[in-house]
């Protein structure tokens, strides 16, 4: 019983330093006329867009939706590839049943 706890202590205590982790990763993307910066946990933390798609709502939405599709993939790979590195027990997650 107290060895679960103790399990589950520290994949609470791993699980707080990969959010801590997520969220000081920042990515930044311009692209056709939109600047968007994003964190690792996948928040919008800054957004402009620029006067040229501000007429035209059908392109200002397709450009939002694929630079932010872009910017969303980028950050993903990012935070894999950072993950890999890091020494997560998951023969304590099996364990416990997750």
């Amino acid at each position: 019983m107290f060895n679960k706890l103790k399990q589950f202590k520290e994949l609470r205590t791993q699980a707080k330093q990969m959010q801590k982790q997520m969220d000081e990763e920042i990515l930044e993307k311009t692209k056709d006329g939109l600047r968007i910066k994003i964190n690792g946990a996948n928040e919008i933390l800054e957004l402009e867009i620029g006067d040229e798609l501000m007429s035209d709502k059908s392109k200002l939405a397709k450009v939002i939706k694929n630079v932010f599709g872009e910017t969303m993939r980028e950050m993903q790979k990012k935070m894999a590839k950072k993950m890999l590195g890091q020494n997560i027990n998951f023969d304590a997650l099996k364990k416990m049943g997750m």
